[in-house]
């Protein structure tokens, strides 16, 4: 299994533990992980890694926003520190900077163009989400 679907299972694990607990959707802003899961999107894999990590089905949704991203220390305390992959974009170009303030702070800043959302009606993506409110 490689990185990017490691690092897709741990997130929709938090995604699962989020929506069991009433939080809101966690915020996916690495593209290199994204970019895993618009590849696994509509698969049997997929499906059963939901079912796996998360416990029900996962949508993936349009979902723009900026700001702290708020799961990072539940993160933190079930796998330890984020790895690289997160501070990656999809052509696979380490962003050195937010790596580095995020070992310096503990704390990720980033802008998010997609995310999770409850419930497998097959529609992959979703575009009449609503815009989250900017941080």
């Amino acid at each position: 299994m490689s990185t990017a679907t490691i690092e897709l299972g741990r997130f929709l694990t938090i995604t699962g533990q989020r929506f069991r607990t009433g939080q809101s959707a966690p915020e996916m802003f690495s593209p290199a992980v994204d970019r895993e899961w618009h590849e696994l999107l509509g698969t049997p894999a997929y499906e059963a890694l939901c079912w796996e990590t998360a416990g029900q089905p996962i949508r993936h949704v349009v979902n723009n926003g900026r700001g702290p991203i708020a799961w990072v220390a539940a993160y933190e305390a079930a796998y330890g520190p984020l790895p690289e992959i997160w501070f990656t974009d999809a052509d696979g170009n380490l962003d050195q900077d937010a790596l580095a303030r995020y070992r310096e702070t503990g704390t990720v800043v980033a802008e998010w163009d997609c995310g999770p959302a409850g419930g497998g009606d097959g529609d992959d993506v979703a575009h009449d989400q609503p815009e989250t409110a900017r941080r």
